[in-house]
């Protein structure tokens, strides 16, 4: 029996006829990838598969000369073909028009999905060829390129389990919280993975007083404020690096505080998928970016009481509650700020239960005068004000209610202020103290380095003794800085102090109107006992209905006048017209009828507290009441003839205010001449249409549309009246 010789036959001898010589004239490029810069460190097989490839290009037909080896250390920055370094220099720098043969161990390695599959068509349209293990493949061919397609569905479909599986370990351990995440300030991870408290005393420390501080102050900016001026900093340990695990202090900032109060590890809740990485947002070739928080209702896994808690879970629940009540937004009450409105944010509208805002004007001499607005309807959909009111008449209204509250408290209030106080200057000097004790043991501990140096050795010896210098001016520095401080503020209340937080505390208004009192502290003290307050104004009257929720639930209710602009607001206008009118009539002069006006008990507008003269004399002008000098000066005047008024007169007939015509007249939009009396007394000339406009007019200023009255001049033809034409200043016609 003859023996049958086998003989093996390497994947490239079947693709002599894929290859043409046009093709070996180009570049043969072997493409090897590693998945990190340390397994090219680690793992030589790479290295050993450039040689085999380069042989193998050789058997090919390359010449040595013209066969390019291509590495990829990609980590884990590149998403896909298009993001690897390698790739692209063989794209853009080489190009694939000099490239004839693309060889890798395999073509799985150099593209993983189907996407990526179709981005090498680029070497179809080139004419180049690739190359593995398996054969060679010309993209420029129908089976070939059927090959590739499947062997890159498979490829990504193999991926797709591999991360499915690790995805559901990961998940597993979550749910048993063995995953080791990131940890906050005031948190350290021993050798075996368990948690605990940083073993820094003053670490602890700066992190307990961020959330008293918090609870205390309740915004960020106050806490951030509050560190600064007391010269506290926080201990960061060092996560990467060659000090890693190092404890730093680094001044205090926004984002590290706001993190803080936001993190539930606090609460010692092991959270597992609170960020996500969103693909829009990824920079190529930044690792870390496109990271974005996860909301709290689609994390992966979350386990109460997993670690050691600074906080309880409510308190947790409360920061976090505060914090979104900080944000200025039209759902939220915003944070404290220094403008004079002192419930600004819990006011809200008794019509459409829309929260109200505050809007400053700029009194005479007076600062700031806060106004409350109901404008949702206004500012998203362009309608009117529900309802608007001075803030001045609120906040004393506010002010009461809440001093009145306050008042059987007093003497409980001051020893808890004191308490207070007394307990923050505590942790502060502690934690002073503790920085005063670090800095004491780095320098004895230079001192002791110095010591045990030989002091022959000179060149050690001279560093050594500047770090010791350095380590007794820094201990020298702290020192003479905490002398200030203590100075400043004492750890223990002064019986001085004492006693004038007890003499505040009896004096409650007094407390309030304190020039050291800011409005921030006054805002503070409301929003602690004041959940809500709902203001409704009733109709266009100086009337206010006000309902008061306070902190648990009780309400109060009760009225309020608010200033009004014109005299046929309030509520008793119409009272007040007829004692005025008849008052005039009686004779009575302007002083004497406002003397008795105020004896009577009747205010003017605007919240004044008494009738004036010249105020007497224009709410009689409005109701058309005539001087005892016009009467006589109209008892010597001829007859005016038709259509002829009186200036008061026609302001009586109109309804229109007697300045306001006066006005009406010097603009040019009411024919009008005056009289040769000694007066110069005005006399208007008005048939019955122009009556009836001038009533219209007087209806379209108190409505407020100035835009539609800019339409209507656009559009509408100015009518000519009986005297004649007004000019193009006119007022517009109805």
């Amino acid at each position: 029996m003859s023996a049958v010789s086998t003989t093996v036959t390497a994947p490239w001898a079947g693709g002599e006829g894929k290859v043409r010589p046009w093709q070996r004239d180009r570049l043969a490029v072997i493409y090897v990838r590693q998945s990190t810069p340390q397994q090219v460190l680690d793992h030589a097989e790479s290295t050993r598969l450039q040689y085999g490839l380069t042989q193998r290009a050789v058997d090919l037909g390359w010449s040595p000369s013209r066969v390019l080896v291509i590495e990829e250390d990609l980590g884990h920055s590149a998403s896909g073909l298009q993001d690897r370094p390698g790739f692209q220099r063989l794209v853009t720098e080489i190009g694939l028009d000099h490239v004839g043969l693309v060889l890798g161990s395999e073509m799985s390695r150099l593209a993983r999905c189907g996407r990526e599959w179709h981005q090498l068509e680029l070497c179809a349209l080139s004419g180049a060829v690739l190359a593995d293990i398996d054969g060679i493949y010309d993209p420029a061919e129908y089976n070939d390129r059927m090959l590739l397609g499947l062997k890159g569905t498979i490829s990504e479909a193999e991926l797709h389990l591999i991360k499915q599986r690790m995805w559901n370990g990961r998940i597993g351990k979550a749910r048993r919280g063995e995953p080791a995440v990131p940890l906050p300030v005031g948190y350290g991870r021993l050798p075996d993975g368990e948690v605990v408290f940083d073993p820094d005393e003053q670490v602890q420390a700066v992190v307990r007083l961020v959330f008293d501080l918090f609870d205390e102050l309740a915004t960020v900016n106050a806490v951030l404020r509050f560190l600064v001026d007391h010269g506290i900093q926080m201990g960061i340990r060092v996560r990467a690096g060659p000090e890693r695990g190092r404890l730093v202090w680094r001044r205090p900032g926004r984002i590290v505080l706001q993190n803080m109060l936001r993190h539930p590890a606090y609460a010692g809740v092991y959270v597992y998928g609170r960020s996500r990485t969103d693909p829009r947002r990824r920079w190529p070739g930044g690792p870390f970016t496109g990271r974005v928080r996860t909301p709290r209702e689609d994390r992966l896994v979350c386990l109460p009481g997993v670690l050691p808690a600074y906080i309880s879970t409510e308190r947790h629940e409360r920061n976090l509650a505060r914090i979104e009540a900080n944000r200025a937004r039209a759902q939220s009450m915003g944070a404290l700020r220094d403008g004079p409105a002192l419930p600004a944010g819990l006011v809200f509208c008794g019509r459409c239960e829309k929260r109200m805002v505050v809007r400053y004007q700029r009194g005479e001499g007076k600062g700031l005068r806060p106004a409350y607005e109901c404008s949702r309807a206004k500012t998203d959909y362009g309608g009117e004000l529900c309802q608007q009111l001075s803030g001045v008449c609120v906040d004393r209204y506010v002010t009461g209610l809440l001093l009145a509250a306050m008042a059987p408290a007093a003497l409980e209030v001051s020893l808890q202020a004191a308490e207070q106080a007394q307990l923050r200057r505590g942790e502060v000097d502690r934690i002073w103290r503790q920085r005063l004790e670090r800095a004491d043991y780095a320098a004895g501990r230079a001192r002791r380095q110095y010591q045990l140096a030989e002091p022959e050795n000179r060149l050690v010896v001279r560093e050594l003794e500047k770090d010791w210098e350095r380590a007794l001016a820094e201990l020298q520095r702290l020192g003479e800085a905490y002398d200030r401080f203590a100075a400043a503020r004492p750890r223990l209340l002064t019986a001085a102090e004492r006693d004038q937080i007890r003499t505040l505390a009896a004096d409650l208004p007094a407390l309030w109107r304190a020039p050291t009192t800011t409005d921030a502290d006054r805002k503070q003290l409301i929003r602690h006992l004041i959940e809500k307050v709902h203001l409704t104004v009733i109709g266009d009257s100086e009337r206010v209905t006000a309902q008061v929720t306070w902190v648990g639930g009780h309400r109060t209710r009760s009225e309020l006048a608010r200033p009004v602009a014109r005299p046929d607001q309030l509520g008793y206008y119409p009272q007040l017209a007829a004692r005025a009118r008849a008052l005039a009539a009686a004779g009575h002069s302007a002083p004497a009828v406002a003397k008795i006006l105020n004896a009577e008990g009747f205010r003017p507008p605007k919240r004044r507290a008494h009738f004036g003269t010249q105020g007497v004399r224009r709410l009689l002008q409005e109701l058309g009441c005539v001087s005892r000098q016009e009467q006589n000066l109209r008892q010597k005047a001829p007859s005016l003839g038709p259509h002829r008024w009186w200036l008061t007169d026609l302001a009586r007939e109109t309804g229109v205010p007697r300045v306001t015509l006066f006005g009406w007249i010097k603009r040019g939009w009411v024919t009008a001449h005056q009289q040769h009396d000694s007066r110069r007394s005005w006399v208007v000339h008005a048939g019955p249409a122009e009556v009836e406009r001038l009533r219209r007019l007087h209806r379209q200023s108190r409505g407020h549309r100035p835009r539609q009255a800019w339409l209507d001049h656009q559009q509408a033809a100015i009518i000519p009246n009986e005297e004649g034409t007004r000019g193009d200043d006119a007022e517009p016609q109805l």
